[in-house]
């Protein structure tokens, strides 16, 4: 067997949103905890998918793509971890295709783990895009661990929705105590 073979692995989705970052935190933690190897799989699709990208008049080159895949993947990494890294072995993998398929197709033992974010999602945001999440425990033949996504995170939207329409914000509506009264 080759190095790392035969080892228990977490498999975990990596998209560089807030919850694939709190679903890869999550992971290195059940990793640590179990003594395992963490795998962290970025899948990507040309713009537009496969059937767009081959109709284009000229494609651009799928390797530059894919290059672009591995730098989103090494900076969620950064971005999770900083230069300390997860503290287990990890290796990162870059897959061309759908992001549930990948990961399930991936996360192919049965003694794997796989780790995806669970984020909150609104109606418009469920129609036009298909939950990995959903997909991966339908599909997995291994543990899915969920991770949902952090109260904080809908503050977050909250914040940046009252930005994006230019509404009044009241930093003091972000801390613990909310609005203060005035002295």
């Amino acid at each position: 067997m080759g190095e790392g073979e035969g080892r228990r692995r977490v498999v975990v989705g990596v998209s560089g949103s807030l919850g694939s970052l709190a679903a890869l935190h999550r992971a290195a933690y059940e990793a640590r905890r179990g003594g395992a190897d963490l795998l962290a799989v970025l899948a990507w699709q040309p713009p537009g998918g496969d059937i767009a990208h081959r109709r284009a008049m000229i494609p651009s080159p799928v390797a530059d793509f894919r290059r672009a895949a591995g730098r989103r993947l090494l900076a969620a990494l950064d971005t999770a971890f900083g230069d300390a890294g997860p503290r287990v072995p990890f290796q990162g993998l870059v897959v061309r295709g759908s992001a549930g398929p990948a990961l399930v197709e991936i996360a192919g033992r049965a003694d794997d783990l796989l780790v995806v974010g669970a984020g909150g999602r609104g109606r418009i945001r469920r129609a036009l895009f298909p939950s990995v999440a959903r997909y991966c425990v339908a599909h997995a033949g291994c543990p899915v661990l969920a991770v949902p996504p952090s109260p904080l995170q809908s503050e977050l939207a909250t914040v940046h929705r009252r930005i994006s329409l230019r509404l009044p914000l009241d930093a003091r509506e972000l801390t613990e105590g909310g609005p203060r009264p005035a002295s």
